[in-house]
């Protein structure tokens, strides 16, 4: 394949060019070419709404999940769209056949959206959301593997886990235990919300039952596209989070799952027809090699910050659990404070979390960062460390 020499990426975004842009993880940013695509989808339904929504849509629908499944390897007929993770888990957490007593097995270091779910729905069913404890920093993936895996009991129903971890960056080891969970039979449920575009995924290969991932993330496409993928074995499990037309579809397609998830009503689906246009992207411009760049960047920054703020890194600075965000411990009392201070007074996008008991900064690199956005916000928490008290240094 010919690849694009690299262009100027930051011209390639519509990112305010006024703010040092550190937050990709949370949102993404869609590039000028793929939204460029999003407008054109938008403007075919306004110019004929009956011929789109009734007509078209449907193979519009196919072509776009035919690119996806092509990309992260499953078959297209396999995925759904949806417009968040959020809205994916919520399908599966509703419907999951969960008795009282039964339990969910997860990492207390899970997006907190997810455990609201997942509480919510456990409560109803009179199951268990069992948050196994990771001790921070990650000594090594056997012995996460291992302590994880000390958490299944008789009990056990599922087990819940991100392979990005959204507070704490990190790449767990799903792979590793969607094989050991399938060995116990139990059913594997992953928030790859992070993974699209970050990280290599192949579905095929992982394995897991069901996965969920954003493409307005690290794919950058439109805001409002992801995905819900359920292998065919279970996809009858799951009722549509919305009764439409597709329930009982008195002209059923060959597949339920689709009937059932894909109508969803009157809603603008044009984000995630973008979907051949964003994968065409990350490929003209040979994607594995800018991502490549933007881990190394994190790693080598990532100790640098750690001493400034008297912290310690959450794992070994490698790829096995680094991708192209990082976070870092801090100590404030204020994180929403110093967030606002960083953005206000140092134009500088970037999240400072709460976490439990504990508090992250995270940094995330994408193509348009460069080292001077890095040494923007080094000189940034040094003065605010001199001058202020927003942080303390242990």
């Amino acid at each position: 394949m010919q690849h694009t020499v690299n262009p100027n990426f930051k011209e390639l975004f519509l990112l305010d060019p006024n703010i040092t842009f550190l937050n990709f993880g949370s949102f993404g940013a869609c590039p000028k070419p793929i939204f460029a695509d999003y407008q054109k989808w938008q403007l075919e339904l306004e110019t004929e709404p009956v011929q789109f929504m009734t007509v078209k849509g449907l193979n519009y629908l196919k072509q776009s999940r035919e690119a996806l499944g092509s990309y992260i390897n499953c078959h297209p007929d396999d995925i759904v769209f949806t417009p968040n993770p959020s809205y994916a888990f919520n399908i599966i957490a509703k419907s999951i056949d969960l008795k009282p007593g039964d339990e969910i097995l997860t990492t207390n270091l899970e997006y907190g959206a997810m455990d609201k779910t997942w509480d919510y729905y456990c409560n109803q069913k009179g199951a268990k959301y069992v948050r196994r404890e990771i001790t921070l920093p990650i000594a090594g993936k056997k012995a996460f593997i291992d302590h994880f895996m000390e958490g299944v009991t008789k009990n056990t129903k599922a087990i819940f886990i991100s392979q990005i971890t959204s507070t704490t960056a990190l790449i767990l080891p799903v792979k590793e235990i969607c094989d050991l969970a399938k060995e116990k039979g139990l059913l594997t449920i992953v928030d790859g919300a992070h993974v699209p575009g970050h990280i290599p995924l192949n579905l095929s290969l992982l394995q897991a039952d069901i996965y969920t991932g954003a493409c307005h993330k690290w794919m950058m496409a439109p805001k409002g596209c992801s995905f819900l993928y359920v292998k065919k074995e279970y996809q009858s499990s799951f009722d549509p989070l919305v009764i439409s037309w597709g329930f009982n579809s008195a002209t059923p397609s060959h597949s339920q799952f689709l009937d059932y998830h894909q109508l969803q009503g009157t809603r603008d689906f044009s984000a995630f027809l973008t979907l051949p246009k964003a994968i065409e992207f990350l490929n003209k411009y040979d994607w594995e090699k800018q991502s490549s760049a933007c881990r190394k960047l994190v790693r080598d920054n990532a100790l640098r910050f750690c001493d400034l703020l008297g912290t310690q890194p959450l794992c070994p600075l490698d790829d096995t659990f680094l991708g192209q965000m990082f976070s870092i411990p801090i100590h404030t009392t204020e994180p929403e404070t110093l967030q606002r201070d960083l953005f206000e007074a140092y134009k500088i996008e970037i999240p400072v979390m709460r976490h439990g008991p504990d508090t992250y900064l995270r940094f995330s690199i994408q193509v348009f960062n460069t080292q001077k956005d890095l040494d923007l916000l080094y000189e940034a928490l040094k003065e605010i460390i001199a001058n202020t008290e927003l942080i303390q240094i242990k």
